[in-house]
């Protein structure tokens, strides 16, 4: 057996009662505890002299006990115990609060080291509840860089790093090496038990800056491998469809109703060119939302069938995807081609399915346009060649796995309005290649985007009345749904009944929220979009998929409770047509980063810098929550620093999988850790 498989309780110390307290915190095994990494570190290389500590730092002393503790209770009850340090500099004040045991820590003559912050109590500087370990050599508290960890109840930061420690030298720097050294060399890796031992006990700044450097990339190197094994498309010489009509296509683009941006050119390019390959296209397209990325998937969808091959699309909702059927029937009624096109959905007459079937499977429809109903096992293509995904972060690679097994590796392109970094996509979509469509078309106008506090409301109503009696439409987005005394934030239900009997009792308005069924939910939607609801009172639930020109007013309650990319998806909704449209910020926060984050959605409708702003601001585990696309999260990669690291990870993985610069034997080696870390990803991913 593999001693990093081995439970955490052969190590000395280790019961029962201490295991369940470590496996609160994932820790079961040595491996587990090895790769428990530091949150966090304390340089304790550095004691100052008593005579030189001020109040409101954070100092490390050395000092001698002179005498026995003084205990004493405040006015309060509160039991102090205090202790005087000295050194040849002078003296200060320790005080511990509410420990019994406390006052037997230490005796006259003991040397202790203490770590804390200082401050002024009764005009003498003191150290309260501080850090403490009696002078030892070889310590691993205290002389070095000190590593802090995430705790849990009955775990001390002390006994962790013991714990730790003890792994170490039960393994004794037996880790096996995957990455070989020619690899690491170039990609500027350090060996893996250097890496591991200084990640938790660094030598100094510099093996702590090669530790995570190997660590990190390691991290993101294997999701990204897994992203890419995953697509079944590693091998650069498998062969795909070579598509044959980018002329035409080039032709039927000056039959389109307006002329195409340079961005659209630049990625219709990309794609065309991607299709004529011999290999399969993985290909996502982000861009805004009104960027126009449906115009390349019906472009894309057209060099499918004039190739002589079918394609489909899949949304994640029914009103989507009957969106796209009307979008891409009217574009081809304009560029006056013949082409048969379905809508498969799951609310679809069980005949007419079958019958809609079985005309896919003879090959007589050629485009596909249907939401999750298209994964069914009863629907097969005749020759599949293009697999379309639209808002792809509704969508697991899995599901994307599914539609692709479907044809005889047909090419895939994914479709995202939600505008994320370029370190990002690398890691989310590293799996595919990437083009970016960041140019709106010239005749969009800009949301105008307003950040109030609640008193403004009768004025705000007062101004969505008047848009409403133009014959507009609104949305009205509140954060949560039930009522919650915690959070003290309005629920929506009550919020909707307010409005219907106040400030909007000559209107329809309709509930939307995330409990709900799917069909009442399409059917307010479907009411909304033909007119007949007035407001939409809704949870975020309505951030993604449809298209209502109509709507020109977005009011957002409780705006802090969203992150800016969150924000800037639901802002999306309205600007859909040719009036003026409005984003309201509702907020009474009296934090200044809520301010200034709300005020900067005021100033910008661009999307990606809109992303890169949340991405530092909130970090990668937040945005769109890497568990929203079923990755891991990470313990160490900030995907808002690491942008070298990740493109380097990006460009380790196209060496391995598609150059194959690895000698075979080093090649099989990493091969088998890959499927063992694969197969521990899925189960996590699964999890999510």
């Amino acid at each position: 057996m593999n001693r990093l498989d081995e439970s955490i309780m052969i190590l000395k110390g280790i019961g029962s009662s201490k295991a369940k307290k470590l496996s609160k915190l994932g820790i079961k095994t040595i491996r587990d505890l090895l790769h428990y990494y530091p949150k966090r570190y304390k340089d304790k290389r550095v004691i100052t002299n008593i005579k030189d500590v001020f109040p409101g730092g954070y100092f490390n002393i050395k000092g001698t006990i002179r005498d026995k503790a003084e205990v004493m209770k405040s006015r309060k009850g509160m039991l102090i115990t205090k202790f005087i340090v000295y050194d040849s500099t002078g003296a200060l004040v320790v005080i511990f609060y509410n420990n019994r045991f406390a006052k037997d820590l230490f005796k006259p003559g003991d040397t202790v080291i203490f770590s804390g912050k200082t401050s002024l109590i009764n005009n003498k500087i003191t150290m309260e509840c501080p850090e403490y370990e009696k002078v030892v050599s070889n310590s691993i508290n205290n002389f070095r860089i000190v590593p802090e960890y995430g705790l849990t109840e009955g775990l001390s930061q002390k006994e962790i790093r013991k714990l730790i420690y003890a792994a170490l030298e039960y393994t004794d720097n037996t880790l096996e090496e995957i990455f070989p050294a020619d690899f690491r060399k170039e990609f500027k890796l350090a060996e893996i038990n250097f890496s591991i031992r200084n990640i938790h006990f660094p030598e100094d700044e510099k093996s702590l800056n090669m530790a995570l450097r190997r660590l990190k990339f390691q991290e993101v190197f294997f999701l990204q491998s897994y992203m890419f094994k995953l697509r079944g498309n590693y091998n650069a010489e498998e062969k795909g469809i070579e598509f044959k009509a980018y002329n035409e296509v080039k032709d039927l683009v000056k039959k389109l109703p307006y002329k195409l941006t340079r961005a659209q050119e630049r990625v219709l390019e990309e794609v065309l060119l991607d299709m004529s390959r011999p290999t399969a296209m993985n290909r996502l397209i982000q861009g805004d939302v009104g960027s126009g990325k449906t115009v390349i998937a019906f472009l894309a969808l057209i060099n499918c069938v004039k190739s002589g091959y079918q394609g489909v699309m899949m949304a994640p909702t029914e009103i989507l995807a009957a969106q796209h059927f009307d979008t891409i029937k009217s574009y081809l009624d304009i560029i006056k081609e013949n082409i048969s096109v379905a809508l498969v959905t799951g609310s679809l007459k069980m005949s007419y399915r079958k019958e809609i079937q079985e005309e896919i499977r003879n090959g007589n429809i050629k485009i596909v346009i249907g939401t999750h109903a298209l994964l069914s096992d009863e629907l097969e293509f005749n020759n599949l060649g293009l697999v379309i995904t639209d808002e792809q972060h509704r969508f697991g690679v899995r599901q994307r796995a599914m539609l692709k097994s479907k044809g005889l590796n047909p090419d895939m392109l994914v479709m995202s309005a939600t505008p994320i970094p370029r370190t990002l996509s690398l890691v989310l979509y590293g799996d595919l290649d990437i083009s970016v469509i960041d140019e709106l078309p010239p005749n969009r106008k800009k949301i105008e985007t307003y950040f109030i506090g609640s008193d403004k409301k009768e004025r705000l109503f007062n101004f969505v009345k008047k848009h409403l009696d133009e014959g507009r439409q609104a949305y009205i987005v509140c954060p949560l749904v039930e009522e919650s005394e915690k959070l003290e934030l309005i629920s929506a239900k009550e919020y909707c009944e307010e409005l219907k009997k106040s400030y909007f009792k000559d209107y329809n308005i309709g509930l939307i929220y995330g409990k709900m069924k799917n069909e009442e939910k399409e059917k307010i939607m479907d009411d909304f979009y033909n007119g007949r609801i007035h407001i939409i009172v809704s949870t975020t639930v309505i951030e993604v998929g449809i298209n209502v020109p109509n709507a020109t007013i977005m009011i957002i309650e409780n705006a802090e409770r969203f992150g800016l990319a969150q924000l800037h998806q639901l802002r999306g909704r309205v600007g859909r047509g040719n009036y003026q449209s409005y984003c309201i910020l509702i907020s009474d926060s009296d934090s200044k980063s809520v301010k200034d984050r709300l005020k900067f959605m005021t100033k910008t409708n661009d999307g990606f810098l809109i992303a890169k702003k949340d991405l530092e601001l909130r970090g990668s585990g937040e945005i769109l929550g890497t568990k929203q696309h079923g990755m891991p999260e990470f313990k160490l990669i900030d995907l808002s620093k690491d942008h070298d690291i990740i493109k380097a990870s990006k460009e380790a993985v196209d060496l391995l999988f598609k150059k194959k610069k690895i000698k075979e034997h080093q090649y099989h080696k990493m091969e088998k850790y890959l499927d063992d870390e694969f197969a521990r990803i899925t189960v996590e991913i699964a999890l999510n």
